[in-house]
């Protein structure tokens, strides 16, 4: 499946493949059954199960909820433009398992005050369809093939329609009229909440209560021909329960959470401030407790790319310690840098894998009273080693079989630790060699670096030039990495790439940072005074692509002195994400 942009619930003609609710009206020759059928939608990538309701009008963004899911019903309940009439309607949607809509302001206000019939209204608009619904309700009510409306501070919908209108505010005979137990129950709190709570098939009415009702009329009564139509019964269609709606804690978006709780699906809410789907941990638990088709609401998903390889991410469960699958800000990153087996390299060479395991989480421990952040323990692995001569195949870097890191990878894993393959490719370039270890990539705790210092050109050599690296081989990696992220449904890969100088990342400001799938970050690995190292630390910081993340080396060794986790947490501005140890 591609990473595109996921179904854009509309009314157009593609196909989305998820199971639809629909209301089922058995023994009443007025009204048809509702047989459950695809549902009308623009989208960019067939099958999908993802679908996106974004509408600016609040009444097509109600018609757009309301056809995710539902295929038909014969009844449709149609609220007003305020929002307690609102908060009722969605409660009675909820009690009887049927659609909510919004009436049209702007057509009810040119109905009230149209030309008088004496008047000439004009030339109408050759665009025009006459024969089209005047409101995105009344071509929802078409497309749904509701005879009945019950309208709670609305006008009745346009067409040969029957309508109950509920005063909600009397219990008794709005409970009468619709043929089913009520108990007003006012909003205590925030009213999408209230409406996300309601029960499939529940008796609540999100109302004040107000004067009791008057007796109904007996059928010998002469009010029989003012009485309002009682509602036939309404027999529920099967819950949509492997189906979940996402949506922007926002009261905006209580037509489309009423309309997922009447069809029987789950509602999570984002935040309007951080509406990032893989940063809920509560999200991802209830998308991958699921499993079934996503509905995502509110235009904060407007601009958002590759909300489907988001939503199937969020489906397996995977989650970092602390919840969610997004590295930073949330966390930060301490990683014990090397190469299995040779100390010379760094300190993960020192000790053997147990041993390496416990001495990565005890670097990051030191941390963890010092930030608010959870903090990760992780490794970096010197996966492709750059050599000082020319290797079998010239190209002045050595590459172990990606099986030899395997036990430290999965061990890693297992652990708790994140792992980051660093390459150094020599002549050769980094999309070559990440190719060679693509298998390890899939595993969602792993993440790869570049080392431009060690990618050379033909005629250069190791310890004699630096090597440097162009944007547009950078962006070619976060393009497979991106791609293997889709394929396999992974979490956001981190992507380090290693600087001290500015040359050694040509045309830096190029280095694509928009793709959700990969985290870049800059890492800052010079070693030295610690004024030098400060100094490079700014300098990097300069021009630097818009939305990178930053990190920082201590060298044990080399630097002097090194600094200590406080120190590093104090002096060195801004704040890292990540720290790592060499």
């Amino acid at each position: 499946m591609s990473g595109g942009r996921a179904v854009r619930v509309a009314g157009a003609a593609a196909v989305l493949a998820v199971a639809l609710a629909g209301c089922t009206w058995p023994g009443d020759e007025q009204v048809p059954d509702a047989t459950p059928e695809p549902l009308p939608a623009v989208q960019t990538s067939a099958g999908s199960d993802v679908a996106v309701v974004d509408q600016a009008d609040a009444a097509e963004a109600a018609a757009a909820a309301s056809a995710a899911f539902f295929a038909s019903s014969p009844v449709a309940v149609l609220a007003g433009p305020e929002l307690d009439d609102q908060v009722a309607a969605a409660s009675i949607a909820v009690a009887l398992g049927v659609p909510m809509l919004l009436g049209d302001a702007a057509a009810d206000a040119a109905v009230s005050t149209g030309a008088p019939e004496s008047e000439p209204t004009g030339t109408p608009d050759a665009t025009a369809d006459a024969g089209a619904p005047a409101t995105p309700a009344d071509a929802e009510f078409d497309r749904l093939g509701a005879t009945w409306a019950v309208t709670v501070g609305a006008a009745a919908p346009a067409g040969e329609v029957t309508t109950i209108d509920v005063d909600p505010t009397e219990t008794s005979a709005a409970a009468e009229a619709l043929g089913i137990a009520l108990e007003a129950a006012p909003v205590d709190g925030d009213p999408l909440d209230a409406v996300a709570a309601l029960d499939p098939g529940g008796t609540v009415l999100l109302a004040e209560p107000g004067t009791p009702a008057s007796p109904a009329p007996t059928a010998t009564d002469d009010a029989d021909a003012d009485a309002q139509p009682a509602l036939p019964e309404v027999t529920r269609a099967a819950p949509l329960d492997t189906t979940t709606l996402v949506a922007i804690d926002d009261d905006a978006q209580l037509v489309a959470v009423a309309n997922a709780r009447a069809s029987g699906a789950s509602v999570a809410l984002l935040p309007p401030d951080d509406p990032r789907l893989l940063a809920s941990g509560a999200v991802i638990e209830q998308l991958a407790a699921a499993g079934g088709p996503v509905v995502l609401a509110g235009g904060a998903f407007a601009e958002q790319e590759s909300l489907e390889w988001q939503v199937r991410s969020a489906r397996t469960g995977e989650q970092l310690p602390g919840g969610g699958q997004l590295l930073f800000p949330e966390h930060m990153l301490v990683l014990e840098y090397g190469l299995p087996g040779e100390p010379v390299l760094g300190i993960l060479g020192e000790q053997g894998l147990e041993e390496s395991i416990a001495r990565a989480e005890g670097l990051a421990a030191a941390y963890e009273p010092l930030t608010d952040r959870t903090v990760l323990p992780g490794f970096e692995i010197i996966t492709t080693v750059a050599s000082g001569s020319p290797t079998d195949d010239g190209d002045f870097s050595s590459e172990p079989d990606a099986e030899g890191l395997r036990p430290w990878v999965e061990a890693a894993g297992e652990a708790g630790l994140y792992v980051v393959l660093d390459l150094q490719p020599g002549r050769d370039t980094f999309p070559t060699q990440l190719a060679q270890y693509e298998s390890l990539l899939e595993y969602p705790w792993v993440g790869l670096a570049l080392d431009p210092e060690w990618r050379l050109e033909p005629d250069q050599r190791h310890l004699v030039n630096i090597g440097q690296v162009e944007a547009a081989e950078v962006n070619d990696v976060i393009d497979e990495l991106a791609r293997i992220c889709d394929e396999h449904d992974l979490p956001p890969k981190l992507l380090i790439l290693h600087q001290f100088r500015l040359d050694m990342i040509l045309n830096r400001d190029d280095v694509d940072t928009t793709r959700p799938e990969v985290t870049v970050l800059i890492h800052a690995d010079g070693q030295g005074s610690q004024p030098a190292k400060q100094a490079t630390w700014r300098t990097l910081h300069q021009n630097a692509p818009e939305g990178v993340f930053w990190g920082w080396k201590n060298f044990i060794d080399e630097d002097a002195p090194m600094l200590t986790p406080e120190q590093t947490m104090q002096q060195v501005d801004p704040v890292p994400d990540l720290v790592s140890y060499q």
